[in-house]
């Protein structure tokens, strides 16, 4: 049976005059869970990018199996045996589950036409094992993100990978899918596959992985047994500073004053009559499973999906949910999905920040200097890393995007920000900035529509919890519920909606 050690001896990669990568040093063995874990931009994915060939080195050697190689594209690393399945999806999204499942692998029957049986025959397969039910002619625009997230996980599982490279592969997973995928992952680490699992979830971390290696600003800091560390360490060595009152303490009081009221939101076959309100200068969390509508919900509520009844109001007054309106009331939204929903990919790092309050810097033309030191301001408190906010945004790490993402609704000084998984691919350091970016939101009185995914996160940060289940509001509870108590909401064991 054919197995790969990789070792990663000094290597260096720019951008530019950026330093990526400082020198760095790495060993993979068979068999093993290797958790690589550091901020956003300390170069996780440009080193994997570099093993698998989608990237060139400057300096340094890597090995494989003793002999120094470099692959020129990921073709070639997969051939080799070599999988990296992406933190941004890589989906065809006009194409339907099982096309994208066999792009450039497409089988072919003795008449030299696609065999399609055998494509629906193999892609059953494969999602049975994940354990995830699919409709395989769906087009990929029409799933959820955890959906697409499964897709790029069956695809590389075909590979009969010896290597495989996860990104925060659990992101948009439920918490079925996870355990299923660390089935997964455990049942290849026992066939002597090497599995690189890079995530930001701490959790998962001392769940499922034999070693840890912390990157920070483009080199390793240090590797050891992830049963010979504990998380206070790790996140030392991550940030190079203890990091104090993880969820930081709220001294401002919720106002009585309602601010948004929606009362019987209806969407067929997605949500139904869902009410709640929102208070001044509250986070109001929203917690379920995948598929319990939370998103839906928020997509209305700022006009992008059309409801078949209810009403929303907005200072008691009644107004019509379109983004227009929205905009006008100054409601933002941070998307789930920041690659095709929250950011002009091609746009550079300044115009995504400038574009929404494009009409408060100029009347007439757009204020070079205003611009200039909006963006600068906003970047500063956000800490984008960046070398120039020229760049297109596309050229940043995924949690520097998620920041960028953030900038520019809160330059908008919006009274109701939406904010949908927004620490989803953050790093530890960037999570603590971002939950004190929302208890300063909420002192200056902006009130905030939290959905996540990670049930801490929802009752660190929130003053109320509404919780969802199949689309309809099983129960809101105080930010003092136990866990328990809100997982019994989520899974149904006590709808009263």
């Amino acid at each position: 049976m054919i197995i790969l050690k990789i070792k990663i001896e000094g290597v260096h990669k720019s951008f530019g005059s950026n330093k990526v990568l400082r020198g760095v040093n790495l060993v993979i063995e068979p068999g093993e869970v290797h958790a690589l874990m550091g901020e956003n931009g300390a170069g996780k994915s440009t080193l994997m990018n570099i093993v698998t060939g989608s990237l060139k080195y400057d300096e340094g050697v890597i090995y494989i199996d003793g002999k120094p190689q470099t692959y020129s594209s990921p073709i070639e690393a997969e051939m080799a045996g070599i999988t990296f399945i992406h933190q941004e999806m890589n989906t065809w999204q006009d194409m339907t589950v099982v096309e994208n499942l066999f792009v450039n692998k497409e089988p072919k029957n003795s008449w030299g036409l696609l065999d399609v049986k055998e494509m629906q025959k193999r892609a059953s397969k494969i999602f049975k094992r994940l354990g995830v039910e699919m409709p395989l002619d769906a087009l990929a625009k029409n799933l959820s993100v955890g959906n697409q997230q499964m897709i790029e996980i069956a695809k590389a599982l075909m590979t009969d990978a010896k290597v495989l490279i996860m990104d925060e592969p659990t992101a948009a997973l439920t918490d079925r899918e996870t355990t299923k995928l660390f089935e997964i992952i455990e049942n290849l680490r026992k066939k002597n596959v090497a599995i690189v699992y890079i995530s930001h979830r701490m959790e998962e971390i001392f769940k499922i992985s034999n070693k840890i290696t912390v990157m920070r600003d483009g080199l390793t800091i240090d590797t050891k047994p992830t049963s010979k560390t504990n998380l206070d360490e790790v996140v030392q060595k991550l940030v190079g500073r203890e990091i104090q009152d993880y969820y930081p303490n709220r001294d401002s009081k919720v106002s009585d004053e309602v601010i948004l009221e929606v009362r019987n939101l209806t969407r067929k076959n997605t949500f139904k009559n869902i009410s709640f309100e929102l208070k001044k200068g509250e986070v109001l969390g929203f917690f379920g499973l995948m598929g319990a509508g939370r998103t839906e919900v928020m997509r209305a509520i700022y006009g992008i999906d059309k409801l078949d009844d209810g009403k929303c109001y907005i200072n008691q007054d009644e107004v019509k949910l379109t983004p227009q309106n929205a905009h006008k009331h100054r409601i933002g939204i941070v998307t789930e999905n920041r690659k095709t929903e929250g950011l002009h990919l091609e746009f550079s790092i300044k115009d995504n920040i400038a574009l929404p309050n494009i009409d408060n810097l100029s009347k007439v033309v757009v204020s070079k200097n205003q611009e200039d030191e909006y963006t600068a301001k906003l970047i500063s408190v956000l800490t984008v890393k960046t070398q120039n906010v020229l760049n297109p945004v596309s050229s940043l790490s995924g949690g520097n995007q998620q920041k960028v993402v953030l900038a520019k609704w809160i330059g908008l000084k919006p009274q109701i920000l939406i904010m949908d998984e927004p620490t989803r691919g953050v790093d530890v350091g960037a999570k603590q900035e971002i939950y004190k970016l929302i208890n300063e939101l909420i002192k200056e009185g902006i009130s905030i529509l939290l959905v996540s995914s990670e049930l801490p996160e929802v009752m660190g940060v929130s003053d109320r919890i509404v919780v969802m289940h199949e689309g309809k509001i099983s129960g809101t509870v105080s930010k003092n519920a136990t866990s328990e108590e809100i997982m019994t909401l989520a899974t149904g064991g006590n709808d009263h909606a």
